[in-house]
């Protein structure tokens, strides 16, 4: 009778069919393995072991279903005889993508199965004597039912890659915490292991907008661990993500190139152990400046970067040598503590400080008199010198343009 197209495939064979060949399965079995072995690559050497039994259970384990289902005629549906088939396809896909294969071999053993299995069998069928149309069916069934089990195991391939996926980026968020947060270099070990992650010689710290994290991380030539906001456990301004990039330091040039155009701090490279030091300056980096579009190397901003690893003591510093300005109106005070500065980081010359505040050469002598009857011999004093320097910091970025015009005076 044909089977409608609606309809589940299902076949029922005479059940002296079935027996002759049941009889044939180890036979057909044996057949599929030789081919298995002679036209897919991948599993010309692993059969003698664990993948070649496993192979082996899931196709005598799908032959035998197949009868089964011919011998009462179940349909080719989920439940019922074809749920052993499809867990064992489907198990047989999961190991695959644990062994780190690709669905391509398990396909291609599939695609042999059911060829070897139709000729083999389809032989026996008609010296049995099948009538040709159900010699048809019978056909249509193997394939769809081989169908049906690719089907299963190319589920079972992707549910594991997902949860192995989903797992390692588990261990490697816990690596990255580790990692920032400075521990011992034992568990940095343990956790680089679990995370299957070797270690590359050096780490850079790079902060950016998140936005921006994932183009970068993927324009990178080695795996970069990616370590969101709320990974990081530190407070940092708007939706900044941290990239750890390995083995940065000979190509630091080609990585700042890369973050043109987009805002990011980028730390020194350090031994992978103690990539929490990269981290941290340039977390302290970000606190000390605004955010924009420029990518800032904190290799360049060494001196800030020192003089911000203790603000209470640099103003109480600036507190007490700037005490004799103290009587002053605040900007008065302001202007010459901005020419003393200019005066000590050009060494005295009249020139280049009018020049940098915009002012003449005469009212910055004007200025220095002021500060020396302030100061007295103190600005002779090499010591004094050198603090007021730490002290009075590197000119404003915008000191230009406050300044006031080349005529005026105090």
């Amino acid at each position: 009778m044909p089977i409608r197209q609606d309809e589940p495939l299902r076949l029922t064979l005479d059940p002296e069919v079935v027996a002759g060949l049941r009889a044939e399965l180890p036979a057909v079995a044996g057949r599929i393995w030789d081919v298995i072995v002679a036209e897919v690559a991948e599993y010309a050497d692993p059969m003698r072991g664990d993948i070649g039994a496993n192979i082996t259970r899931a196709v005598e384990l799908a032959l035998g279903t197949f009868l089964r289902l011919v011998e009462i005629g179940a349909a080719l549906e989920p439940g019922g005889p074809l749920s052993a088939a499809l867990e064992g396809a489907y198990a047989l896909g999961r190991g695959e993508a644990r062994a780190g294969r690709t669905m391509d071999a398990l396909l291609a053993a599939f695609r042999i199965g059911a060829r070897v299995a139709w000729r083999e069998w389809g032989a026996v069928a008609v010296v049995d004597g099948v009538p040709p149309a159900t010699v048809v069916q019978f056909a249509e069934l193997v394939f769809a039912y081989i169908d049906q089990l690719s089907a299963a195991s190319v589920s079972g391939h992707s549910d594991e890659l997902a949860t192995t996926g989903r797992v390692r980026a588990q261990y490697l968020e816990r690596l990255g915490r580790a990692l920032i947060g400075g521990a011992p270099v034992d568990e940095l070990e343990e956790r680089a292991e679990q995370a299957d992650w070797t270690p590359p010689g050096t780490l850079t710290a790079v902060l950016l907008p998140s936005s921006h994290a994932a183009a970068v991380a993927s324009s990178l030539d080695r795996p970069t661990l990616v370590l969101s906001p709320d990974t990081t456990g530190v407070e940092l301004t708007d939706d900044i993500t941290t990239l750890l990039v390995p083995d940065a330091e000979r190509t630091r040039a080609s990585l700042l190139q890369l973050l043109r155009g987009r805002f990011a701090v980028v730390g020194p490279a350090r031994p992978w152990t103690e990539a929490a030091a990269s981290f941290d300056r340039a977390v302290r980096l970000l606190a000390l400046v605004p955010t924009g579009e420029v990518a800032l190397d904190t290799d360049d901003h060494l001196g800030a970067l020192a003089m911000a690893s203790d603000a209470e003591a640099i103003a109480d510093l600036k507190a007490h040598l700037l005490a004799p300005l103290g009587d002053l109106s605040a900007a008065s005070a302001q202007r010459l503590a901005d020419t003393l500065r200019s005066w000590l980081l050009h060494q005295g010359r009249r020139e280049d400080v009018a020049r940098e505040l915009f002012i003449h050469p005469q009212t910055v002598r004007y200025r220095m008199t002021q500060l020396r009857a302030l100061f007295g011999d103190r600005l002779q004093d090499p010591a004094v010198v050198f603090e007021l320097i730490l002290a009075l910091g590197p000119p404003p970025a915008a000191a230009t343009a406050s300044s006031l015009p080349a005529t005026s005076k105090l």
